[in-house]
């Protein structure tokens, strides 16, 4: 037989294997490792590759302090604080704490530039708090995994960096870029939400106070100040985004022990009370930690870290394997023979969506954007624009299955199985890809921010 027909069922029967219900790494690792022996790659060849993606991958380096970001933000009650807010705003429409948890999503992904982290966090904090509310467990948990897809468009965003650096684009640029597209992404899911929870009569109402919001709004003003650190930090060119989310863990950790004994003096929230029953002061409250429960949290951190470098990892070795087999330039041919220029963007928007469907964002940066951003310049695309639409669209991949890594977070964190998110999560996607599609129609949401445009 030729490599393309061994290729081909090696292809079929790790398709198989993942529906079996094998995980998606070890999918992609006998895939990797089958295509390896057929194209006479060595062993020892992937071995380099991995090592060579954990010590020199330039993104990967930030995302143990990001996900750490994440999990300190959630002890520290900062993250509780800005959910707090955020409801208080939302809660007198129905569905107004599942509206909050994607508001939530936005303000967190301000912070940690991780849509994994966001989707670990919030899922974990605000689902038990939705479930108590009348909301049905696996739209809980779905809408946890959309709202993650903002981590990596809201700045700061270690994709955008990547972008940036693939793409000689200044970073700061493309971090403003990711402003008006990540809030329309919000407010599209939240309308998606409203409307869901309208039809099935979900949530408990709560009057709209303004000394509620006001005084949530106070009590959150330390997540505030996270994301003013981050995004002050990084636009004045401060510190690095690694320097960044070490600074931010800093910070958070410094919230959290002081926090402890504030929560001691001001009472406990019970946890067993929906967030809508809860006073002015109960929401005000932060939780805290002791130093000695830091190791703890850390290793909470590189466990999921443990899920996630893996499989980026190999991922990007898949990227060599299908440069080997010819595949960039039959992508790059395909779109240059599509013509003008819508064709070519809604080609090249076709191509990043499928590709999303199958890989991580890393993966589909590094395999697809050398190929697919050239050939939009050349027929007028703007580079800022497109670096916008191409993220976006990949962060849609992190819902789509087969692959949607947020899926498979947000049922780690919530308990419940992942073919059961799949029916949830459609009124989601059809609101960020009607957000895509009006984002690649209009420029001046990408570049309307942005000086000397």
């Amino acid at each position: 037989m030729t490599d393309g027909t061994w290729v081909t069922l090696i292809s079929l029967g790790v398709t198989v294997l993942f529906m079996a219900g094998v995980p998606v790494f070890l999918v992609i690792a006998y895939w990797v490792i089958g295509c390896s022996f057929v194209l006479g790659m060595t062993l020892d060849n992937i071995g380099a590759a991995l090592s060579d993606v954990f010590t020199d991958g330039f993104a990967l380096l930030a995302m143990p302090l990001f996900i750490l970001t994440g999990d300190l933000i959630n002890k520290s009650g900062i993250a509780r604080r800005l959910s707090d807010f955020a409801y208080s705003c939302l809660g007198w429409m129905r569905g107004g704490l599942a509206m909050a948890s994607i508001g939530a999503c936005g303000l967190f992904a301000a912070i940690s530039g991780s849509n994994s982290a966001t989707t670990a966090t919030i899922g974990s904090m605000l689902h038990p708090e939705m479930v108590k509310g009348g909301y049905d467990e696996r739209f809980s948990a779905a809408t946890a995994a959309a709202g993650g897809t903002v981590g990596i468009i809201i700045p700061p965003s270690i994709i955008f960096i990547v972008y940036g650096f693939l793409m000689n684009l200044p970073i700061s640029d493309l971090f403003v870029a990711g402003i008006i597209p990540g809030a329309m992404m919000v407010i599209g899911m939240q309308f998606a939400c409203w409307i869901i929870c309208r039809i099935n009569g979900w949530g408990h109402l709560i009057q709209l106070q303004l000394g509620r919001v006001l005084k949530t709004a106070f009590g959150a003003w330390l997540g505030f100040f996270a994301i003013g650190l981050v995004l002050w930090g990084i636009y004045t060119g401060k510190f690095s985004p690694t320097e960044a989310a070490g600074v931010t863990v800093g910070f958070c950790i410094i919230v959290g022990v002081i926090s402890l004994p504030l929560y001691r003096i001001m009472g406990s929230m019970d946890p067993n009370r929906p967030i809508a029953e809860k006073g002015y002061s109960e929401m005000l409250v932060v939780e805290g930690f002791k130093l000695t429960e830091i190791p703890a949290i850390t290793m909470r951190s590189a466990q999921i870290t443990g899920i996630l470098a893996p499989l980026i990892a190999v991922s990007v070795v898949m990227q060599q394997i299908l440069s080997l087999l010819g595949a960039q330039q039959v992508i790059g041919d395909f779109v240059t023979g599509m013509g003008g220029y819508h064709a070519v963007l809604f080609t090249a928007m076709a191509i990043v969506f499928v590709s999303g469907m199958i890989l991580e964002s890393l993966p589909v940066t590094i395999i697809l954007a050398p190929i697919l951003a050239p050939i939009a310049a050349s027929v007028g695309i703007d580079p800022i624009h497109f670096s916008v639409i191409f993220l976006v669209g990949a962060s849609i991949g992190f819902v789509t299955p087969p692959y949607g890594l947020n899926l498979y977070v947000a049922s780690g964190v919530t308990g419940v199985p992942y073919f059961r998110l799949l029916k949830f999560i459609v009124p989601y996607l059809v609101a960020l890809i009607s957000v895509w599609v009006i984002v690649a129609l209009t420029p001046e949401l990408a570049t309307a921010l942005l000086p000397n445009r």
